[in-house]
């Protein structure tokens, strides 16, 4: 039996607890985090310890494992000071701010022959893994392409402060560009050769990389394409049968409220209320980060709102796929797995490759040229 800590009770903390309580290789055993008020809510609701700090919860030794869902800045340091004390890991994407930190990360849990697993990321998706079993698979023939796009309000939420600054790992591009870059890495299942973007930042009043165009090249000549924004205006839940992120069908569309110029407590205090609820569990329908389309040499396939449709010369199949588990109920299937010592894909070395990936895309759009890949 695992006995989890979990490190960070923000909305991904949140929404991993119904998985965690169904699953049977887990149990939560410490929750930690700074805020005093929301430690307290979590250790009385189940029943463990809580700590203000990382270093006092491995200190007591009540974890064989942690969950890591703190801001992107204290990753590396939060990953190592786990994996010295012996503990697998699981840590959110972005992994880390910089490629340096993501291998350093990698390395160590190597060296400690212990696990360490990036995700929740949404190749976890079971869409975009049944999308990867036909493609390895080959009944459609060679990957040529895999365009996946994304139109959300996440510039629009509210956020804390390091959540919008690139330098520390926020905006878009390493925030939910990390998912797109871990389908298409995850689809064209080749390590990537070379990265070409523009990113824009174009509300003054809230700076921050808040959309991009990124196209990867991949070793088998595979090319993949991904587009976001996350200004709020259209959204791609309009593409896919009105089906969001997590599944559900999306709320009436409402203009974001207007956050720029709140003070900085009011709008963590807003993004706190609302972490409670952002990730449901128990969806009617597939997950959706926006729309994938992957064409391989004969025939495409993309999201239905149950699953998937296959066009090939033959005519259009649909796929129906079971939702008898939720991304994250997959995602701690894969670090059960790892922490057995079998294989599996989000491990260190990947997640290293996407924040390369990551710093790659703000590269060439700062230079205006493509970014040569030598380590993913």
């Amino acid at each position: 039996m695992v006995l989890l800590g979990i490190v960070g009770l923000g909305a991904a903390a949140h929404a991993f607890l119904e998985p965690l309580k169904r699953h049977p290789d887990f149990v939560i055993a410490a929750v930690c985090d700074s805020n005093a008020v929301v430690r307290d809510e979590f250790a009385a609701t189940f029943g463990v310890p809580g700590y203000g700090c990382l270093s006092d919860m491995l200190a007591d030794g009540m974890c064989n494992a942690v969950y890591i869902g703190t801001p992107t800045d204290l990753h590396h340091a939060q990953v190592l000071e786990a994996l010295c004390a012996g503990l697998h890991v699981l840590v959110e994407k972005p992994m880390a701010i910089t490629v340096e930190e993501s291998r350093d990360m990698s390395r160590k849990a190597k060296e400690n022959g212990l696990a360490l697993v990036v995700g929740h990321s949404h190749s976890h998706d079971l869409p975009i893994r049944k999308m990867r079993e036909i493609i390895l698979s080959g009944r459609l023939g060679v990957v040529r392409m895999v365009n996946t796009m994304c139109y959300t309000d996440w510039v629009r939420r509210p956020r804390r402060a390091d959540e919008l600054k690139p330098e520390l790992g926020g905006g878009i591009t390493y925030r939910q560009g990390a998912h797109q870059f871990d389908i298409l890495c995850s689809l064209c299942h080749e390590p990537v050769v070379e990265v070409s973007a523009n990113v824009f930042d174009w509300d003054s009043e809230r700076s921050t990389i808040g959309a991009h165009v990124v196209r990867l090249l991949f070793k088998n000549g595979a090319v993949g394409t991904a587009i976001y924004n996350g200004y709020g205006n259209f959204l791609s839940s309009e593409l896919t049968g009105e089906v969001g992120e997590w599944g559900f069908v999306a709320a009436k569309r409402e203009k974001p409220s207007p956050l720029s110029g709140a003070p900085e407590e009011e709008e963590l205090r807003k993004k706190q209320i609302r972490s409670k609820n952002a990730i449901a569990n128990d969806a009617p329908h597939q997950p959706h980060f926006g729309l994938t389309i992957v064409s391989c040499e004969r025939g495409d396939i993309r999201q239905s709102p149950d699953g998937l449709l296959i066009y090939t010369d033959g005519g259009q199949e649909e796929v129906l796929l079971s939702r008898d588990k939720s991304p994250r109920d997959l995602v701690l299937d894969e670090f059960s797995q790892a922490i057995r010592q079998e294989a599996v894909l989000h491990d260190g070395q990947w997640g290293a490759a996407i924040i390369e990936i990551c710093s790659a895309a703000l590269t060439s759009s700062q230079t205006g040229k493509p970014v040569r890949i030598l380590h993913c």
